[in-house]
């Protein structure tokens, strides 16, 4: 009987280790302060744009230039007929030649006493009135060519050879000055709101301030240079409830085009005693977000938050978070509401940088 209990003693198997448990890595909430962002979307305007217009009517003879190309001040865009305003210049002149010889010939004549000074200034008028309508018809012999104003893009021609213009009411094309060029976006008024409230922001979003301005393409790309602000609408547009936001931007490269709608990036703003986050350490479900946090006894529990804005990597939580909050930033998919976690220091360290950097700024 003895031999049977020890054997059957010798068979039962210990029972398996308890695992120990699981690391996570977590960071200790201590308020910073952070560099803050904020993200808009913008359409690209250009410098200037002008309307090219006839100051007279005729029919459009040429039309030396491409569309689309660069145009500069001075060059060529249509000539019209010339005949009639050609013909209006010579009448003129005849008629200025002649008064401008019977006020010669019968100005000598008042020394002698021959004409009475009233004749004279009758004939000083008519010389007047035909240089004036000598100049007029001058003018519109010129205004047959029409001549770009500014450097710029040309757009599409309106009217194409052939066609009639009846005089600056119609349009021809339109000219685009690309080099500098704006870009505008519209902040709410509510943004706003929280903007002025802070002294240092109110200087940023003043025209001519240190706001940076940053602009990424459509394609992803971010724009190799900033743009400064430069103006700011006194009013707020009621339907929209934003107020237009204009930045400068210089554009040798014609990466920006009119119409264009970009990203664009207001940087230089910073937070006070803010709490940010590394965006991992941030949970979604069920429509709402959280964190696990390593609380008592180094057991996971859940605590719903409100993230604000970014900072760079880090994301600013508004509310949820107090100082000394244990957040488990790396490890959550091995873990769960009411589990002893094993906490060690967060090792990222771009993560813990950042708010020095931001303070720093």
């Amino acid at each position: 009987m003895l031999v049977f209990t020890l054997a059957g003693g010798c068979g039962r198997k210990a029972p398996p280790p308890t695992p120990p448990p699981p690391e996570v890595a977590v960071l200790v909430v201590a308020p910073a302060t952070v560099a803050e962002s904020y993200d808009f979307s913008g359409e690209v305007v250009p410098f200037r744009r002008v309307e090219v217009r006839a100051r007279v009517d005729g029919i459009i003879e040429q039309r030396p230039f491409t569309e689309g190309a660069l145009v500069r001040p001075g060059q060529v865009l249509y000539r019209l007929d010339r005949v009639r305003y050609e013909a209006a210049y010579r009448s003129a002149l005849a008629r200025y030649q002649n008064a401008k010889q019977t006020y010669e010939r019968i100005e000598p004549l008042l020394a002698v006493h021959a004409i009475a000074q009233q004749d004279l200034d009758n004939a000083r008028s008519q010389l007047d009135a035909a240089l004036a309508a000598l100049d007029a018809a001058k003018k519109d012999l010129d205004d047959t060519v029409v001549r770009a104003e500014i450097v710029g893009r040309v757009g599409r021609t309106q009217l194409d050879l052939g066609a009639r213009v009846t005089g600056p009411a119609d349009i021809l094309t339109t000219i685009d000055q690309l080099d500098p060029v704006y870009v505008s976006f519209r902040p709410t008024t509510q943004q706003l709101l929280t903007w002025r409230q802070d002294p240092r922001a109110r200087a940023l979003i003043q025209p001519g301030g240190r706001l940076a301005v940053r602009v990424t393409l459509p394609d992803g790309t971010r724009l190799p240079r900033t743009g400064t602000l430069n103006y700011v609408s006194p009013a707020a547009d009621p339907q929209t409830g934003t107020e237009e936001f204009r930045a400068l931007f210089t554009n040798p490269d014609r990466l920006l085009v009119p119409g264009q709608f970009v990203r664009v990036q207001l940087t230089g703003f910073s937070r006070e005693a803010a709490i940010a986050l590394p965006q991992r350490a941030v949970q979604q479900a069920l429509g709402r977000q959280f964190v696990y946090l390593v609380g008592p006894g180094d057991t996971v529990i859940t605590r719903d938050i409100v993230p604000g804005p970014w900072s760079g990597a880090l994301w600013i939580i508004d509310r949820g978070l107090a100082p000394g909050d244990r957040v488990i930033v790396d490890g959550s998919q091995k873990i769960a509401p009411g589990r002893v976690v094993k906490p060690v220091p967060l090792a990222d360290s771009a993560a813990r940088a950042a708010p020095a950097a931001g303070a720093a700024r």
